[in-house]
């Protein structure tokens, strides 16, 4: 199967928001946080559309053969929606959970970086369609515009299936994230090239 990669317009919000459900249903981070099937598919396309802030309004969202696959980055100076993922975790994530979400979203902040860069919050694959090469060539295409610009990427993996194919990209691991019994989190770096 040929991977076609475009920009997703405003009219592929919910479908692409659909796409990253699919694939953060085995996520580790994700399904730790929402554990229950029902609350999980009700609110993270509600979270993923937070994550992505202004991924839309920037176009620099991107989808794979329709929407079998989707990247979320944010260009320099993009940010996520935090006040609404803060009020989508506190509405959602049970209590013992919602005390260590703070030291994890603390420890990201840490790892952040200040200077110029891309960002990116989400990619995913429908299951379905994992292991052929879409999400490579989701990145492929995405870090077109971050090697364009001469700066340096940044992304947190929350699933550790998934760093292989980041270092492939570039990126290296530059920490873990952890807080109380959840999963860890890996901020990675790529350097401009």
């Amino acid at each position: 199967m040929t991977t076609t990669i475009k920009n997703a317009l405003a009219s592929d919000e919910a479908a692409t928001f659909g796409v990253m459900t699919l694939a953060f249903s085995t996520d580790p981070m994700a399904r730790w946080s929402l554990p229950d099937p029902a609350k999980y598919l009700a609110t993270f396309p509600s979270i993923a559309k937070a994550f992505s802030g202004s991924a839309f309004e920037n176009g620099t969202a991107y989808i794979a053969n329709g929407y079998v696959a989707a990247a979320l980055w944010l260009p320099p100076g993009g940010k996520s929606d935090e006040e609404s993922l803060m009020r989508l975790f506190d509405e959602n994530v049970d209590d013992d959970i919602k005390e260590h979400m703070s030291g994890i979203f603390e420890q990201m902040e840490k790892f952040h970086p200040t200077e110029p860069h891309w960002y990116l919050p989400m990619i995913g694959v429908d299951p379905a369609h994992q292991s052929a090469g879409i999400g490579s060539a989701l990145m492929t295409e995405a870090l077109k515009a971050v090697d364009r610009d001469g700066l340096i990427a940044y992304l947190e993996s929350s699933n550790p299936k998934n760093i292989s194919l980041y270092e492939r990209h570039g990126f290296e691991v530059i920490g873990e994230i952890q807080s109380g019994n959840s999963p860890i989190l890996r901020p990675m770096l790529r350097r401009a090239r």
